[in-house]
């Protein structure tokens, strides 16, 4: 089974389905019975619900239920969670907003949900919807990032006039200050890092189904952590997390943004029990676009000292970040979980680091692809892109003076990490030479001979995988034989595209020597997988990898006294590779397959021994990962009509032992294109009423294939020791380095024109204004 086996390019075996339209989405399923919810959401920012009158609606043809705030009340329901607590200045605890399915007397952003209409179907509740009278008193809103502190600014909440949810502090001040005194230079700027949306290809998805016999719920939905959800649904329904079965099926892409607990998860389940049947609800596309969690929305104001031969002393940033109206499960963790990322890759001796979390009439914020990592990078990149400039320093040649050099591991930063491993200057150099970084200007100067202006940039950029960084989460695994010799795979983590059922096949082919035919590969369902902690933040392979390697070895171990038995030998001298356990020193073995098949064979086990074949383990890796690389970007705008064309890309990643190289280039594209949209199209924009003016694809721009060139992927693997495997995270290492390399390559193409700075994302109408200010 080696030549299936790990590292090698096997092509993902779940793809044949999908392609053939044989996968199975929440919207698949169909429930004998099924009834259709929509929410009713505000048209409003900021108003008071002076009425909701429903008698009308709820007499509509087809209509079951018509549910409104009051209605949630009287259930008694416990607000959702935020699950990471952060403090204000003074040292109290953040306010946490009542975050309900259903609105309770105001609305806070653009698709609030206020009524939920459950009919027959889609249609029927949808015109039933336009008969509930709501009488809403608007509001002052307030939806920019840096307005939200000004004084004067509309009070999202009245709790917290001045809008500040928490202010965090990392680093060190007092080293920080006097580093910035004594600096020979000190380069600042602010950065705007724009508010953005998944748009992921499979929108959000609720099934609900309550049993009354057994007095239990059912959630179909495309979620990425099954038993986490299940846990957060039993605490609003303030009921035992037993009573609820969670089963996430195919899911067209997650990306952090389904991770989180969502009102219409609460609602079909809810009015599944209203009802005595099932209640379904799809996300239209619009309706995703004012409903789904949103990301980012940081705006950064980063300052870097040197001294006079551009040896970095200090870094200070500021970052208001844009929490939305409400806090989501995870809206705290992101501005403030992956700050050790502006580290960098450098020796910068001392940091002042500040968060403030701010309230605004928008939707709540969530972790997408990066989670913090990119727009950390992007400050310390583009920072000392400016420092470049401005001293004059090659800037190459000024990273490199600061780099951590690999002897130097591990590395405890002055900023929250130790870097376990890594070789961020010869991962540099050889991403400069397979991007041809030396000849650049040959090719600039010919691109200025066509009416071109050709940029080139560059980011080495590392982030945080599989964290936290000092006690990284747990993964669980189960591996069962049946008596036919074949095995299923139970694993917490969940497939959204990521190719893991490709992946545990080939675990089962390395380590226990099976065919792909003999494994199958289950997840997604409370019920059957007995523990999990989910997919997301570039996890799955250290921690889901160790527990699968665990529970491998406990097979073998438990196979080697079912062999001894079968063998006539002492359990002592046999030995297990490439699937077979033999007696050492003889010709005498038999196959795992054989050794599962007879497990349940009593004529065939020891009196006494318990039938059967397989291992179980939740584990967590020994501590976290750092992936890291250097990505380089090239660009040419037209200076006519500022549109940019990436004309190449190159990234060499270490993302420690690589698993399947295929997957791994896979994931590296899917990375880079998602950071390409959000720095050159992709933006969130809303009006000063809080309108969303980017509420449609026509409004809302994503890259496409022609949009990119043809990427050019290396692998420099570096091992990790902190779990079994060596892996680190890929999942997000695109998305981390794209950002700031598109940019600086922007920025470089501009730069001959007198223009300092670009603001993402960088689109042809801002590029164009920016040229043509610029000639004046």
């Amino acid at each position: 089974m080696r030549e299936m086996g790990l590292g090698r390019p096997v092509p993902r075996t779940e793809d044949l389905q999908l392609l053939r339209g044989l996968g199975r989405y929440t919207d698949d399923i169909v429930l004998p019975r099924e009834a259709r919810l929509y929410v009713l959401r505000s048209p409003h920012a900021a108003a008071r619900l002076a009425k909701i009158e429903t008698t009308k609606a709820a007499k509509a043809p087809g209509v079951l239920a018509v549910l409104t705030g009051a209605d949630l009340l009287k259930e008694n329901f416990n607000p959702f969670p935020s699950r990471m607590p952060r403090q204000r200045a003074d040292g109290s605890p953040n306010y946490v907003p009542p975050l309900r399915a259903l609105a309770v007397e105001h609305v806070h952003y653009v698709g609030d949900p206020v009524a939920a209409v459950i009919a027959e179907t889609l249609d029927l509740a949808k015109d039933a919807a336009e008969l509930v009278d709501i009488d809403y008193e608007i509001l002052p809103a307030v939806t920019d990032t840096a307005e939200t502190v000004k004084r004067g600014a509309p009070a999202v909440w009245e709790a917290v006039p001045d809008n500040i949810c928490f202010v965090h502090r990392a680093g060190n001040k007092a080293a920080s200050d006097p580093a910035f005194a004594r600096a020979h230079h000190v380069s600042r700027e602010t950065f705007h890092i724009t508010r953005v949306t998944t748009n992921s290809m499979e929108g959000r998805t609720a099934l609900g189904s309550y049993d009354r016999r057994e007095d239990r719920y059912t959630l179909y939905s495309g979620i990425q952590a099954p038993h986490g959800i299940r846990q957060e649904i039993a605490g609003v329904f303030r009921l035992p997390a037993h009573r609820f079965r969670v089963v996430s099926p195919d899911v067209g892409g997650g990306f952090g943004m389904k991770g989180g607990l969502y009102p219409e998860v609460i609602l079909v389940l809810w009015a599944s029990r209203l009802l005595d049947r099932p209640v379904k609800w799809i996300a239209e596309r619009s309706e995703g676009l004012i409903s789904d969690h949103q990301a980012r929305d940081n705006v950064s104001t980063v300052d870097l000292a040197l001294d006079k031969d551009g040896k970095f002393l200090a870094l200070r940033v500021a970052t208001l970040a844009n929490l939305g109206a409400y806090l989501g499960l995870n809206t705290t963790l992101v501005p403030v979980n992956n700050l050790g990322g502006l580290a960098g890759v450098y020796t910068i001796p001392a940091f002042d680091v500040t968060v403030t979390g701010v309230f605004s009439n928008t939707l709540p914020t969530s972790p997408y692809r990066g989670a913090g990592r990119p727009e950390a990078s992007y400050c310390i990149e583009r920072i000392i892109d400016k420092a470049a400039r401005e001293t004059g320093i090659d800037r190459v040649e000024l990273r490199r003076r600061n780099m951590i050099p690999a002897a130097a591991m591990p590395y405890q930063t002055a900023l929250v990490y130790t870097y376990d491993c890594g070789e961020f200057e010869a991962i540099m150099d050889e991403c400069l030479d397979a991007a041809d970084w030396r000849s650049f200007e040959a090719r600039r100067r010919e691109a200025k001979a066509r009416g071109k202006l050709r940029g080139i940039g560059l980011a080495s950029v590392i982030e945080i995988a599989g964290g936290p960084h000092d006690h990284p989460m747990e993964e669980g695994a189960e591996i069962r034989f049946d008596g036919t010799g074949s095995a299923t795979v139970l694993m917490g983590s969940h497939n959204h595209g990521q190719g893991h059922e490709t992946v545990f096949r080939q675990f089962a082919a390395e380590f226990l020597g099976l065919s792909f035919e003999r494994v199958r590969i289950a997840y997604g369902d409370t019920d059957a997988v007995y523990h999990g902690r989910g997919t997301f933040g570039s996890r799955t392979m250290s921690a889901g990898g160790t527990a699968f390697l665990e529970a491998a070895n406990k097979v073998i171990a438990r196979g080697k006294d079912i062999a001894a038995h079968l063998l006539e030998a002492s359990a002592l001298d046999v030995e297990f590779s490439d699937g077979r356990f033999a007696v050492a020193g003889t010709d005498r073995g038999i196959d795992l397959v054989e050794v599962a098949k007879a497990s349940f064979l009593p004529p065939r086990m020891p009196r006494g021994m318990e039938l059967g074949l397989q291992g179980a383990a939740v584990l967590a890796p020994a501590g976290a990962s750092f992936p890291n690389g250097c990505h380089v970007c090239e660009v040419e705008i037209d200076p006519e009509t500022g549109v940019t064309r990436l004309v190449a890309y190159t990234v060499v990643d270490d993302v420690g032992r690589t698993i399947n190289p295929l997957l791994l280039k896979g994931q590296i594209h899917g990375g880079i294109a998602q950071g390409v949209g959000q720095a050159l199209l992709e933006r969130i924009v809303y009006d000063e009423s809080g309108q969303v003016l980017s509420g449609s694809f026509m409004d809302y721009g994503m890259p496409r294939a022609d949009d990119f060139p043809a990427f050019e992927v290396g692998s420099h693997d570096v091992p990790t020791k902190n779990n079994p495997l060596g892996v680190k995270g890929a999942g997000e290492a695109g998305t981390v380095g794209a950002l700031p390399a598109v940019m600086s390559a922007v920025a470089d193409a501009l730069m001959p024109l007198g223009i300092a700075r670009i603001d993402m994302p960088a689109s042809p109408q801002d590029i164009w204004r920016a040229i043509q200010a610029a000639k004046r």
